[in-house]
């Protein structure tokens, strides 16, 4: 049949929340009140100054006209001088930034520029979804480096064969993480720098909680690493550090041929952001950032509710230092998938296992901190209960 699906979307892992969405459907056709900390979409509203930005820019005629592949140079400029107050990277607006339809689209077309059938590309598991299948659209190969525990949750680099170091194309990294929510020290990142030069390795960086940390240990970029700009690109959003996700906006910098190769998949596959969602982001890197510490002062209060909480009932969680993320590791005798639905049915709490990052995240599950206070309190009461 000519309607069969291409064989690109048939090679697609199983669904694996397919039985928690069946749950929680269930779940509300009863009436039970679920608290759904699940998937990580900021529930605190877009600063209002960033609000204004838009409503002004979107009523300028200007503005509703194709807008640039690249983006604004306005909003490039607001991009790297945001890198440079914030990690002290020099990057050219002109030629070493790009505009992203949210940092999911750029990463999920930067293996389009980068990545022929049969490459190997190095992904994190457990990671973000978005890089193995977009290495797997193009055709590459994943090859997988488990993130344990033990190790803080960061890659061993040597720990990769020599083989495999030599045919990889592309290595993803995520600090801070998702799922795990870990941080890299300056260290790691000096490491990749040498396994990059030694094996000829581009590194793709994900960087887009950032801004989401807590304590005194403030995460760095990649590109911060002398050397790091031969080798990488870094890929920014405005969703979290902004409460922008439904804006669909984001930023990469780095190695001005990356920059050159993502810009020239993104010319022959979409036209650009809005300009005035690009207005509005470029007051948001610009404009007034004391709702930037007020977002983390929220999420602060909220983990720990949320982590102090289910410690106190003999849980053993991973509170977070960054990321709105904390993993919670399940009880002897379930699996991720398991304890996950025992969570909804039992105590109407949506959490997502961590194997849907991968295989190496069984034994978690991942919660969010996107809950008021209140009810964040109101899960830790519900499993007291329980």
């Amino acid at each position: 049949m000519k309607n069969k699906l291409a064989q690109r979307i048939r090679d697609l892992p199983p669904y694996l929340f397919a039985r928690i969405d069946e749950l929680k459907s269930e779940q509300r056709a009863r009436g039970v009140d679920l608290i759904d900390l699940g998937i990580g979409d900021p529930d605190l509203p877009t600063p209002p100054n960033v609000v204004a930005a838009l409503q002004e820019a979107a009523a300028n005629p200007a503005h509703h006209r194709y807008p640039s592949y690249s983006g604004m140079l306005e909003f490039r400029k607001a991009a790297v001088d945001f890198c440079a107050r914030r990690f002290g990277l020099d990057l050219d607006p002109a030629t070493e930034a790009l505009a992203l339809i949210g940092s999911k689209e750029g990463i999920a077309h930067f293996p389009v520029a980068f990545v022929d059938p049969g490459d190997l590309v190095l992904v994190p598991d457990p990671g973000y979804p978005v890089y193995g299948t977009g290495t797997k659209f193009c055709g590459g190969e994943v090859h997988v480096m488990p993130l344990r525990r033990e190790n803080g949750f960061l890659p061993d680099l040597s720990a990769i064969p020599k083989d495999v170091a030599e045919r990889a194309k592309v290595m993803w990294i995520n600090y801070p993480n998702n799922p795990t929510a870990a941080l890299a020290p300056r260290s790691f990142y000096e490491n990749v720098v040498a396994f990059a030069k030694e094996h000829d390795v581009i590194v793709a960086s994900d960087v887009a909680y950032s801004e989401m940390y807590y304590d005194d240990e403030r995460p760095m970029s990649f590109l911060e690493v002398p050397g790091a700009k031969d080798v990488g690109i870094e890929f920014h959003s405005l969703s979290k550090t902004y409460n922008m996700t439904g804006w669909r906006v984001g930023f990469a910098v780095g190695n001005r041929d990356l920059i050159s190769g993502l810009g020239k998949v993104k010319t022959n596959v979409d036209s650009g952001v809005f300009e005035a969602v690009q207005r509005a982001a470029t007051e948001a890197l610009a404009g007034d950032q004391s709702s930037v510490e007020d977002m983390r002062r929220i999420y602060r209060e909220r983990r720990d509710v949320l982590c102090k909480g289910l410690m106190s009932l003999g849980h053993e969680v991973l509170a977070p230092k960054a990321t709105f993320y904390c993993l919670v590791a399940v009880p002897k005798g379930y699996s991720s998938l398991e304890f996950a639905a025992k969570l909804l049915t039992e105590a109407g709490i949506v959490a997502t296992p961590a194997t849907g990052f991968g295989a190496w995240g069984e034994g978690y599950v991942r919660l969010t901190l996107c809950a008021d206070k209140s009810r964040l309190a109101e899960v830790v009461e519900r499993l007291k209960r329980c």
